[in-house]
């Protein structure tokens, strides 16, 4: 799906998207391009002419007041944005990369679904009980399990991509800024594919490999 028409028709609806502001997908499909026709219409138009399975599963648009928002792309697969408040245009890109790279869940561990901790308690649990320890060696077991869980998928928890001694919460505290947030996009997402190890790519990149 490389083909001009399908990046031209990218490019068109990211920017009637922005110009618009539609609540949802659905609105979006409905939104009129320059050339006359729906969204919908013209993503019909395209499967039928490339013969690719074309479809919109998401869009964010991301606004800040007194911030900047930060870009990253690696590639023609991944693409993110931070929300930064305070801060500079480096820092916003370096999150960004950091977001490509290691792929945090919420920005800090009080977002994070209370849904997903369960789950992950109930499995530490499990783990820590079969140790066959006593129980007050087990809670240890289970709270410190967990805390490392909670800081390897938040953003602030997480190790800064280009330097691991400091964590992304130490580099936004320096920098006297704060994360508003931030989105995370990758081609295909959804549909099940080999792991490639990003963290690697996205810091070769950097280094200008």
């Amino acid at each position: 799906a490389k083909a001009d028409d399908f990046i031209n028709f990218v490019d068109a609806v990211a920017k009637k998207a922005l110009e618009v502001q539609p609540a949802d997908v659905e609105a979006l499909k409905e939104v009129t391009l320059d050339s006359g026709d729906s969204v919908e219409k013209t993503r019909q138009a395209l499967v039928a002419k490339i013969g690719e399975n074309i479809q919109i599963r998401r869009f964010t648009i991301s606004t800040v007041e007194d911030g900047l928002v930060g870009f990253y792309r690696h590639g023609d697969r991944i693409g993110t944005m931070v929300e930064l408040v305070g801060g500079t245009e480096e820092l916003a890109k370096d999150l960004a990369m950091h977001v490509a790279a290691n792929r945090p869940q919420a920005v800090s561990a009080e977002e994070l679904p209370q849904e997903l901790l369960d789950k992950e308690r109930d499995i530490v649990a499990t783990q820590a009980k079969d140790s066959g320890k006593p129980d007050n060696i087990i809670e240890k077991m289970i709270e410190g399990r967990m805390a490392k869980f909670v800081n390897e998928i938040s953003l602030m928890g997480q190790p800064f991509v280009k330097d691991p001694d400091v964590t992304v919460e130490k580099l936004v505290k320096q920098a006297n800024a704060s994360v508003k947030g931030f989105s995370f996009y990758e081609v295909g997402e959804g549909i099940e594919k080999a792991e490639d190890n990003f963290a690697e790519e996205v810091m070769a990149q950097a280094r200008g490999k």
